[in-house]
């Protein structure tokens, strides 16, 4: 489980100070599946960070129960000056993980050929993208944060990325931000809409899927989440 207590989350933006998250307290709870929706640049991978504990917010408290994945999709993961390999081994020590069957799922996984052993820096994003997600499949968690990176390569590797997402969070949490909603009906079964600095959370994700449509439509102007 992950809340919120009271959290406000603000940067500036041009000339501006935007407020991503005001005084907003939520929780994520247990076995559930919520997929996030807001519109470009209300916040959400901002989000993802604070849920992962990688930013902290302003004011309030974060609080885990369990163990949180790093949000998959967010390239701060990895070390650009270390390879695929080394980053992967860092990650299996740092988790606990077996560190030879962590590699060895990995290299089959992201399917990297040469490039498993150069430095990170060298990836394209694709590349990237592969080996967060071979990572957060191979490690355990109780509760994984993804942000957008399902879409990534061709139909080949998406379905493989699906099938073995899907396996790994039948029994977990899961925090899905996607602009793709037959992603997130097919992933979640609840949602929250981020927007103007208010975070509102759906048992039903048809419930939020029909709000975000609906402020989507209306410009989603600050404060307007009801």
């Amino acid at each position: 489980m992950i809340e919120l207590r009271h959290v406000t989350k603000a940067y500036r933006a041009l000339d501006r100070r935007r407020v991503v998250l005001d005084d907003v307290s939520a929780i994520f709870p247990d076995g559930r599946a919520v997929a996030v929706f807001g519109a470009n640049g209300q916040g959400k991978s901002t989000l993802i960070r604070l849920l992962a504990g990688t930013e902290a917010p302003d004011s309030g408290r974060v609080l885990h129960t369990g163990r949180t994945s790093f949000p998959l999709g967010f390239s701060g993961t990895f070390n650009a000056l270390l390879s695929g390999r080394e980053n992967i081994r860092f990650l299996a020590r740092l988790h606990g993980a077996d560190t030879a069957a962590t590699l060895a799922f990995v290299e089959d996984f992201a399917e990297l050929g040469a490039y498993w052993r150069m430095p990170v820096g060298t990836y394209s994003s694709g590349m990237l993208a592969r080996l967060a997600f071979g990572a957060c499949i191979a490690l355990e968690f109780d509760t994984y944060l993804v942000d957008e990176v399902i879409s990534v390569g061709d139909a080949r590797f998406r379905a493989r990325c699906l099938d073995a997402f899907a396996a790994r969070t039948g029994h977990a949490a899961l925090v899905l931000v996607s602009h793709d909603l037959a992603i997130a009906r097919a992933f979640c079964d609840s949602g929250a809409v981020l927007a103007g600095g208010g975070l509102r959370m759906f048992d039903d994700i048809e419930d939020a899927i029909a709000l975000h449509e609906k402020l989507v439509r209306g410009g989603e102007r600050p404060g307007a989440v009801p």
